[in-house]
Protein backbone atom coordinates (compact mmCIF):
# COMPACT_ATOMS: atom_id res chain seq x y z
CA UNK A 1 0.00 0.00 0.00
CA UNK A 2 1.50 3.39 -1.02
CA UNK A 3 2.12 5.69 2.42
CA UNK A 4 3.75 8.63 0.78
CA UNK A 5 3.85 10.18 -2.80
CA UNK A 6 6.59 12.48 -4.52
CA UNK A 7 4.65 14.65 -7.26
CA UNK A 8 4.72 17.61 -9.02
CA UNK A 9 1.70 19.74 -10.60
CA UNK A 10 1.02 22.05 -13.20
CA UNK A 11 -2.13 24.29 -12.16
CA UNK A 12 -4.04 26.72 -15.00
CA UNK A 13 -7.21 28.21 -14.99
CA UNK A 14 -9.01 26.11 -17.19
CA UNK A 15 -9.08 22.60 -18.83
CA UNK A 16 -8.45 23.42 -22.53
CA UNK A 17 -4.81 24.66 -21.39
CA UNK A 18 -4.25 21.58 -18.82
CA UNK A 19 -4.78 19.78 -22.50
CA UNK A 20 -3.10 21.63 -24.03
CA UNK A 21 -0.40 21.12 -21.79
CA UNK A 22 -0.94 17.33 -21.62
CA UNK A 23 -0.68 17.21 -25.18
CA UNK A 24 3.04 19.06 -25.27
CA UNK A 25 4.47 16.56 -22.63
CA UNK A 26 3.05 13.96 -24.28
CA UNK A 27 5.01 14.42 -27.81
CA UNK A 28 8.35 14.40 -25.95
CA UNK A 29 10.07 11.25 -25.95
CA UNK A 30 9.60 9.15 -22.82
CA UNK A 31 13.16 9.89 -21.20
CA UNK A 32 12.27 13.67 -21.47
CA UNK A 33 9.07 13.53 -20.57
CA UNK A 34 9.51 14.51 -16.56
CA UNK A 35 11.59 17.19 -17.92
CA UNK A 36 9.08 18.66 -20.32
CA UNK A 37 6.66 18.42 -17.15
CA UNK A 38 8.75 20.74 -15.37
CA UNK A 39 9.58 23.17 -18.01
CA UNK A 40 5.91 23.58 -18.56
CA UNK A 41 5.01 24.55 -14.70
CA UNK A 42 8.04 26.90 -14.96
CA UNK A 43 6.44 28.29 -17.74
CA UNK A 44 2.67 27.89 -17.33
CA UNK A 45 1.30 26.87 -13.77
CA UNK A 46 -0.23 29.22 -11.50
CA UNK A 47 0.70 27.47 -8.25
CA UNK A 48 3.96 28.81 -6.34
CA UNK A 49 5.43 25.81 -6.62
CA UNK A 50 6.23 26.24 -10.77
CA UNK A 51 9.30 28.11 -9.93
CA UNK A 52 10.58 24.36 -9.11
CA UNK A 53 9.02 22.61 -12.14
CA UNK A 54 6.60 21.96 -10.38
CA UNK A 55 7.63 19.70 -7.58
CA UNK A 56 5.16 19.17 -4.15
CA UNK A 57 7.72 17.58 -2.73
CA UNK A 58 6.64 14.24 -0.35
CA UNK A 59 3.24 13.89 0.79
CA UNK A 60 1.16 11.36 2.86
CA UNK A 61 -2.98 11.03 3.02
CA UNK A 62 -4.86 13.97 4.08
CA UNK A 63 -2.46 16.12 3.59
CA UNK A 64 -3.56 17.77 0.07
CA UNK A 65 -7.05 18.34 -1.01
CA UNK A 66 -8.74 15.10 -2.21
CA UNK A 67 -8.68 15.20 -5.57
CA UNK A 68 -4.69 15.18 -4.81
CA UNK A 69 -4.82 12.45 -2.71
CA UNK A 70 -7.33 10.27 -5.09
CA UNK A 71 -4.93 10.76 -8.17
CA UNK A 72 -1.25 10.50 -6.14
CA UNK A 73 -2.15 7.52 -4.24
CA UNK A 74 -4.45 5.64 -6.81
CA UNK A 75 -1.91 6.09 -10.04
CA UNK A 76 1.17 4.79 -10.15
CA UNK A 77 4.78 5.82 -10.51
CA UNK A 78 5.50 7.58 -13.40
CA UNK A 79 2.34 8.53 -14.12
CA UNK A 80 1.03 11.96 -15.78
CA UNK A 81 -2.34 12.41 -14.69
CA UNK A 82 -5.32 14.78 -15.48
CA UNK A 83 -6.46 16.91 -16.57
CA UNK A 84 -8.27 16.91 -12.99
CA UNK A 85 -10.11 19.83 -11.20
CA UNK A 86 -9.66 20.85 -7.62
CA UNK A 87 -10.92 24.07 -5.94
CA UNK A 88 -8.29 26.08 -6.99
CA UNK A 89 -8.10 25.08 -10.90
CA UNK A 90 -7.26 22.60 -13.12
CA UNK A 91 -4.55 20.22 -12.50
CA UNK A 92 -1.70 17.78 -13.98
CA UNK A 93 -0.17 15.61 -11.93
CA UNK A 94 3.51 14.07 -12.81
CA UNK A 95 3.65 10.98 -10.12
CA UNK A 96 7.30 10.85 -9.24
CA UNK A 97 7.81 8.20 -6.63
CA UNK A 98 5.62 6.24 -4.68
CA UNK A 99 6.80 4.47 -0.99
Amino acid sequence: MVKEVHAAHILVKTQDKAKDLLTQINAAPPADKGKKFGELAKQFSECPSGKKGGDLGWFTRQKMVKEFEDVGFNGKKGDIAGPFKSQFGWHLMWIIDQK
